[in-house]
């Protein structure tokens, strides 16, 4: 859709190849060229560890054992010997060869090389049977390892766990790890306590907020009552009318800045509840309170939507567009000026709100510094009726809130392409 300054007409757009999400990449990741890497946990390589020492020691056990048998057949000799005076008449299954010697001596010589023999092959028929119980005994090793690894690792599984938990903003969990009194153990118990202080922290940050937000609203409030009032006094004069009025944008200003630093102090930590919310519904909404500025500026707004759902705070979400809108248009060129609003869903399972405009070109090495509390383009921080100079901090907090990310890329002929990633869930 596609809104001209009065919002009057609305055109499906169709996004052009330059606005594609995946021609920018906006968050430095680098792609392996490789392939997917094999990744070896502890648990793999205390497996590898353990039934490579077993494979090891049965090797040695199993080159003793053999060197000490076959000690044992050289050492034996002959079982007998004939010498002569008798006449005999020898057959052997095992050695056949024997009914067929012509004299004593000719026996003799036949009888060591099937002892001899009858050695190799049983030298042979052990390595063999060793090798093959060796192996078997092998697998088994390097199974019982992985379960052992995994009963050794598993408090580690716990810590991780709740870490995880922890970065849920679910400050309340612990780990709570039983058992010997151990590294691990040591470990989890501090692990437990550093929560217990960062609960402490988040919960006084939470009471100094709502605390800040009372008492500085309060007295802005006030004022911004008292000059109405003294400046609907039929008897005031000019001069005092003029003061009020200067008196009323300052103000104003001022309660902008308290109410963007208040919500900035919130959308620091993760969402604690979410729920489901449309990103389109979102930007809709967003961008019907910037209609009328956008007439004003003469800067037309192009939206093209995707219904995107995710999981999250709408309130939050809406202040992102509404943002990121009203910087485009604040920001842009005097004449001619267009700003592009999208939605779509990535491959990688992101909802992605993108918001381009023309305006003055953005150096590259000032991107980041945008992101920054009251940093604006070339470094101004005061002296600007546009905004507080939070506008992208928000976003950047609200994102990382949501489990997403915000980055900023310029574009060529002037203006900013600015992407918002949340996670669809």
């Amino acid at each position: 859709m596609a809104f001209g300054p009065r919002g009057a007409r609305q055109v499906r757009v169709p996004p052009g190849p330059e606005h594609s999400p995946d021609t920018q990449n906006p968050w430095g990741a680098q792609r392996s060229l490789s392939g997917p890497r094999l990744r070896l946990t502890i648990r793999v390589r205390l497996t590898l560890l353990y039934g490579g020492l077993f494979l090891l020691a049965g090797m040695v056990l199993l080159s003793i054992i053999y060197l000490l048998a076959a000690q044992a057949l050289q050492g034996s000799g002959t079982a007998f010997r004939i010498h002569g005076g008798y006449e005999l008449s020898l057959s052997s299954d095992v050695c056949p060869e024997l009914g067929q010697a012509r004299n004593i001596s000719e026996f003799n010589g036949i009888l060591d090389a099937c002892l001899q023999a009858q050695r190799t092959a049983v030298l042979s028929s052990l390595l063999r049977r060793s090798l093959v119980a060796l192996l078997a005994l092998a697998v088994l090793a390097f199974a019982f390892g992985y379960v052992m690894a995994g009963r050794v690792l598993s408090p580690l599984g716990r810590i991780t766990r709740t870490a995880r938990g922890v970065a849920g903003s679910d400050l309340g969990k612990r780990i709570e790890l039983d058992g010997p009194d151990d590294e691990l153990k040591e470990l989890a118990d501090t692990f437990d306590e550093m929560l217990d202080r960062l609960d402490r922290a988040f919960n006084a940050q939470k009471r100094f907020v709502a605390n800040a937000s009372h008492e500085l609203r309060t007295p802005l409030a006030i004022n911004r009552t008292l000059l109405e009032v003294q400046m609907s006094d039929p008897d005031a004069s000019v001069d005092l009318r003029q003061l009020g009025r200067a008196l009323l944008a300052t103000n104003e200003r001022s309660e902008r800045l308290v109410e963007g630093l208040l919500l900035l102090a919130r959308s620091e930590n993760e969402l604690s509840e979410r729920s489901p919310v449309d990103m389109a519904e979102v930007v809709t909404q967003a961008v019907d309170q910037v209609r009328a500025e956008a007439g004003t500026a003469k800067v037309e707004l192009r939206l093209v939507l995707e219904p995107v759902r995710v999981q999250g705070n709408g309130v939050l979400l809406e202040r992102v567009a509404l943002n990121l809108v009203q910087n485009a248009i604040r920001y842009n060129v005097p004449e001619g000026g267009w700003v592009r609003v999208a939605t779509s869903t990535t491959g990688d399972g992101h909802a992605l709100l993108r918001v381009e405009n023309t305006g003055p070109v953005v150096p590259v090495y000032q991107v980041d510094d945008l992101f920054e509390p009251f940093r604006r383009l070339r470094g101004d921080r005061t002296g600007s009726g546009k905004g507080a100079g939070l506008g992208l901090s928000i976003v950047r907090s609200v994102a990382h809130a949501h489990g997403g990310a915000a980055a900023a890329t310029p574009r060529g002929g002037g203006g900013l392409t600015v992407d918002v990633r949340v996670p669809v869930r």
